[in-house]
């Protein structure tokens, strides 16, 4: 963001964004607001459009746009203009991408590659504590004593983790709990249960500032800030995206999905992702009925949701190695770890929260 004198004496502000569509190509966007509205817009980037006309038709749309216009408004106005040209052929791109980055711009968003990364990848750790640690680590980002992160969780325990909003007594089969030695762990974010045994799924949890997710909509942060694990599972040949809001899913069925947390100027966001799950143990254990049985893709609970081992063919530690490589490769991140102090206040939450009766029956 720049500052500028205006030709009125008044203050012009330059902002600048650019992302890479994915499947597509890049779209940059400068513009120049003074006031609460954009003066001026300049669109480019490497994609292909037709006729002329309708990129000279880009940047004047956007003239005169106020500053609080959301995507879907800017979009209009974009849908607008175009309207107006005949034959117009957008390659690589949508009116949506130009868009979002036009309020990735004024908003001054931040992008992966702006932020200095570390990835914390521990051994073990009970569930209970896992959870705990999402709420520490996304603490400690929001007070400015740890940057961006992301965290690859690994436990050998057996649990079901529930949304913070789900009713105790609607998601869970207390004899199915009983059975199989379940601990229950409600966690801080929204969302759907998670039965989690060592080594059956693929979980981890980003905590990052807000600015990341500037000016994107609730929806679009979702798949933003996923994009990265599409390519990591491309490695492994696995066709993934996304489906708004929050499912991962790919040509061999739904792979998985991500819960958010938003907490002050910081967001933490993590995804779990089916590797060999106990599909009958998940079932006695779960209330699910048959709408959310075929949602998940089985015909019945008699198999197991293996769809990143079937697909993939690699083992867990492959695909994390995988996930890793290609975060460290994009963003530059370094490893880091957990000090015993970081352990020690994990616990402390487990214990005063996170195992506590109140806490975990708090949706009866």
């Amino acid at each position: 963001m720049f500052l500028n004198s205006g030709t009125n004496g008044g203050m012009t502000t330059n902002h600048h964004s650019e992302i890479k569509v994915p499947g597509g190509k890049l779209v940059v966007a400068d513009i120049v607001s003074d006031d609460d509205v954009i003066v001026s817009a300049k669109i480019s980037g490497d994609f292909f459009l037709e006729p002329e006309e309708a990129y000279e038709a880009l940047g004047p749309a956007l003239q005169g746009a106020s500053l609080n216009d959301d995507t879907q408004a800017l979009t209009n106005r974009l849908d607008a203009a175009l309207s107006d040209i005949n034959g117009v052929a957008l390659h690589g791109f949508s009116t949506l991408d130009v868009a979002q980055v036009v309020r990735r711009a004024i908003t001054d968003a931040v992008d992966f590659t702006d932020l200095e990364w570390e990835i914390i990848h521990p051994g073990p750790l009970p569930t209970v504590v896992n959870v705990a640690l999402d709420e520490l680590l996304m603490d400690q980002v929001e007070a400015g004593t740890r940057g961006p992160t992301l965290r690859i969780w690994e436990w050998e325990d057996r649990a079901t983790v529930i949304g913070s909003y789900q009713s105790y007594v609607n998601e869970l089969n207390p004899d199915g709990v009983e059975k199989h030695d379940i601990q229950v762990v409600r966690r801080m974010s929204g969302g759907g249960a998670m039965f989690m045994e060592g080594g059956n799924c693929i979980t981890y949890s980003l905590y990052v500032p807000d600015k990341l997710v500037a000016g994107l909509s609730y929806t679009d942060s979702y798949e933003f800030l996923d994009r990265w694990v599409i390519a990591a599972l491309a490695e492994h040949g696995v066709n993934a995206w996304y489906v708004p809001i929050n499912d991962i899913t790919s040509d061999g069925g739904k792979i998985g999905g991500a819960a958010q947390k938003r907490k002050g100027s910081t967001v933490l966001h993590h995804v779990t992702m089916s590797y060999d799950i106990d599909a009958d143990k998940m079932t006695e254990v779960l209330r699910i009925g048959k709408a959310k049985i075929a949602h998940k893709g089985l015909r019945s609970a008699k198999k197991r949701v293996d769809p990143l081992r079937r697909q993939t063919g690699a083992s867990r530690e492959e695909i994390i190695s995988t996930l890793i490589s290609t975060f460290s490769a994009r963003y530059g991140a370094q490893p880091a770890e957990l000090s015993e102090q970081d352990l020690d206040a994990a616990r402390e939450l487990v214990d005063t929260k996170y195992s506590t009766h109140a806490w975990t029956h708090r949706v009866p």
